[in-house]
């Protein structure tokens, strides 16, 4: 069972090319399953990468631009061929519902399952979804049409109980859950015993930013400020920095240096241009500010 994962998918930009495919990624939380966008071929990069299908319950979309964006429908249809049965929840900007549900009335009727569509304000740092596990919130980027990135911050663990020491003690069962949740222990003679004497403190909690589309935008680095893992679009070099103003993207450099004022543990950079066939200028010139840099690729998996 995977722990904290990321599952690269996809992480070209919006021109088709043979050497990557559009962006999607899966992030996978022991088994549980959040997909972040859903560009063309992703549901056969599922497959190839073999991610279960049945374990995906949320899928987050960026922005409406169609290589984030195209492979929602196939999925969707794939899924109720499947038999799938439990809700399926798409977070997004407000205008999804204008893409999809002509498409889901046309092609999708009779379904045995429903899809619901969580509206997303992009323009605001909020708490989009939480589970037991886990808790998501958006990061307003600043893009061409309404953006946003994504923030998944794991909840704190229970912490690990020492089963020498409750035995020990002679701890009963009943007692345990709240040990784990900090208790002291009390024994029949009113003897306490301290929680730090019966647990180990569980691995602290992990984060994981994903930023793209945007052009460069300090202003997120204090909402991603020390994530474990921030994967952020780098679609041009340096010396197409003018192409990247014009279309509010990014150069791998100015990804390089939000990671590095964020004090981001780690830096994946992707959604490649492409006019780009060798990706050394972008490594490089994003490893001259952050060393370091993760450069993306289909079919990569990242312990977050």
């Amino acid at each position: 069972m995977a722990d904290f994962n990321l599952n690269i998918l996809g992480c070209g930009s919006a021109l088709p090319t043979t050497r990557h495919l559009a962006t999607s990624q899966v992030v996978d939380l022991r088994d549980k399953l959040y997909m972040i966008d859903c560009g063309e071929g992703t549901q056969v990069q599922m497959r190839h990468m073999r991610i279960k299908f049945s374990r995906l319950n949320h899928i987050f979309i960026s922005h409406l631009h169609g290589d984030h964006c195209f492979g929602l429908p196939g999925l969707i249809s794939t899924l109720g061929m499947l038999g799938r049965t439990g809700e399926l929840v798409i977070h997004a900007p407000k205008e999804i519902e204008n893409y999809m549900r002509p498409v889901l009335d046309t092609f999708c009727k009779g379904m045995p399952y429903e899809v619901r569509f969580n509206p997303v304000d992009t323009r605001s740092h909020s708490l989009i979804m939480e589970d037991r596990s886990l808790s998501v919130y958006s990061i307003p980027l600043k893009h061409r049409i309404p953006t946003c990135g994504f923030l998944f911050a794991e909840k704190p663990k229970e912490a690990h109980i020492i089963r020498e020491m409750t035995d020990f003690y002679q701890v009963p069962v009943r007692c345990m859950k709240d040990i784990k949740l900090g208790e002291d222990y009390v024994t029949p003679e009113g003897e306490v015993i301290p929680n730090s004497r019966l647990t180990r403190p569980a691995a602290p909690p992990k984060r994981y930013a994903y930023c793209s589309d945007t052009a460069y935008n300090p202003s997120v680095i204090p909402i991603i400020e020390g994530v474990d893992l921030l994967y952020h679009e780098a679609t041009f070099a340096e010396c197409d920095k003018a192409r990247a103003k014009e279309t509010f993207h990014s150069t791998a450099r100015q990804a390089a240096d939000i990671a590095l004022k964020a004090g981001v543990k780690r830096l994946v950079i992707g959604h490649y241009s492409a006019r780009y066939e060798d990706l050394a200028t972008l490594h490089r010139e994003a490893e001259e500010v952050y060393p370091g840099t993760i450069l993306g690729a289909e079919g990569m998996v990242l312990p977050i």
